[in-house]
């Protein structure tokens, strides 16, 4: 299946003829629409959580009722993502993110203006049913508009970018809000932003959609699929709260491996599988995926803990805790903005590789700091780290999506955020049992809880330092251009 490097050449070689002869003039506002829905939906990952005190007060929630504010929304994205992507390929990309789009604006408001938990709760749900729609259309409706590959880079770079800066800022906004308006304005601010993109997008986004030949409903790959992330997101979110070994946690644990046994055993037997088995052996994709995984591991593991060492051991507030990620946000977005060039100079698998490195030194940095550091030790830390993170995120996207043809171009885009939205969940829940274990047994050995939970923080550094290591190669083996391959034979262009 290796293709070869004159291959890769001729594909170019064809794209930017494509372009030159017809480029839609109105693709840069396209790709504006497609940047700013990604924008809300990353902010919503996040961006409850410097705000759970002050809803928690309003509504007069129960913790677990305060746990699903957050966990509804990634319940239902993470499970979804793999519906939304492949309906996107059969029935459109444009109408999917416009349905998306409006089921995500709509809920906002909603969740905005809610007077209870339960109300907050279902409209969380709703927006996360939203989110599943609109981010596997993103990055495919990029690669139906930009046919040019210098162009799709320099898109997918914007994208990044703009993504990564809702991704971070989402703590700064919600400190800033619920510190000093009402918290409901976390939500609010959706609806502007959502009104504004549908406005855009409309008029000048064009549709695309996976060849008449391959357009059929997989039915059995779209229930199983669902009820296996469910599952699992489940399990993830719930385990520490509820006990890795009890009953319900192994039971969910137990129906996400016999649903996934069934979904693969659906895709290797139905004429058009909602996700061909066959791409998970090309290692461009495989490894590009897994790096994928491994970044998110780290990030958004990392960007959870960070936020309870800030406030619980640093004495930040909620504001000044948003803030102190802001460097990070800014080096993330100027990096992701070079990557291309970077790629294009010394090689997409070195670009990968060296940004993972960065992260790394980035982590080493913060893993030097004790109780006392100041706003002014953190910066080095995260301007490194979020260097890193934005280096590398271009071109293994680049790779992710070349790998796959187009036809396929929504079903990529969701196994790919599906398999980051997991791995975030379980960077969240490993490095926590390892920070948990780790400040337990500081407790034992006589130490405060304030030297536990630094000794235990700096353990899940260490965890994740070496995970981060173990991408630096795999993404330099893996990515290298010897290692592209041709499209799956039998799926059109």
């Amino acid at each position: 299946m290796m293709a070869s490097m004159s291959y890769t050449r001729y594909k170019n070689d064809v794209q930017i003829r494509r372009t030159a002869e017809g480029a839609d003039p109105r693709r840069w506002l396209t790709l504006v629409a497609v940047s700013l829905a990604t924008f809300m939906a990353y902010l919503d990952n996040n961006v409850t959580n410097v705000a759970i005190p002050t809803i928690q007060r309003s509504l007069h929630l129960s913790v677990a009722g305060l746990e699903w504010v957050v966990s509804s929304y990634l319940l239902t994205l993470a499970g979804l993502l793999l519906v939304g992507g492949r309906l996107a390929d059969l029935y459109g990309r444009r109408r999917l993110f416009l349905i998306g789009l409006a089921m995500f604006t709509l809920s906002s408001l909603s969740a905005g203006l809610a007077g209870s938990g339960g109300m907050l709760i279902a409209s969380r749900a709703v927006q996360g049913v939203g989110a599943a729609f609109l981010m596997p259309t993103t990055l495919a409706i990029i690669m139906a508009t930009f046919t040019s590959v210098r162009e799709r880079t320099t898109a997918i770079g914007i994208w990044t970018a703009i993504g990564a800066m809702g991704l971070a800022l989402g703590p700064v906004i919600g400190g800033l809000i619920s510190q000093h308006i009402r918290w409901g304005w976390i939500f609010l601010i959706n609806v502007p932003v959502g009104v504004v993109t549908f406005g855009i997008a409309a008029p000048v986004m064009r549709e695309s959609r996976a060849p008449s030949a391959v357009r059929s409903l997989d039915a059995g790959g779209l229930i199983t699929s669902a009820v296996a992330l469910f599952a699992l997101t489940y399990a993830l979110i719930e385990g520490h709260d509820k006990g890795w070994t009890s009953a319900q946690i192994m039971a969910s644990f137990a129906v996400a491996a016999v649903a996934a046994v069934i979904f693969w055993g659906v895709e290797s037997r139905v004429e058009h599988p909602m996700v061909d088995l066959r791409i998970f052996g090309i290692r461009q994709f495989s490894g590009g995926t897994s790096t994928m995984m491994i970044w998110a591991f780290g990030i958004l593991g990392i960007y959870f803990f960070t936020s309870l060492y800030l406030q619980g051991i640093l004495g930040f507030s909620p504001t000044r805790a948003g803030l102190a990620f802001v460097p990070m946000a800014i080096t993330l977005a100027v990096f992701a903005g070079i990557a291309p060039r970077v790629e294009a100079r010394v090689g997409g698998h070195r670009a990968v590789a060296l940004g993972m490195a960065l992260m790394v030194a980035g982590l080493v940095l913060f893993a030097r700091l004790g109780q006392q550091a100041s706003f002014g030790s953190l910066v080095p830390g995260f301007m490194v780290f979020g260097a890193g993170a934005g280096l590398m995120n271009v071109p293994v996207t680049n790779a992710v999506l070349e790998a796959i043809p187009q036809a396929r171009a929504g079903v990529a885009s969701a196994l790919l955020n599906a398999s980051r939205e997991v791995a975030g969940l379980l960077g969240i829940t490993v490095i926590g049992a390892v920070l948990r274990s780790s400040q337990a047994a500081a407790l034992r050995s006589g130490s405060n809880p304030v030297h536990a939970f630094v000794d235990g923080y700096h353990s899940g550094l260490w965890v994740t330092i070496a995970l981060l290591a173990v991408g630096v190669v795999l993404s330099y083996l893996t990515l290298r251009p010897a290692a592209a391959d041709r499209p799956i034979a039998g799926v059109p262009e």
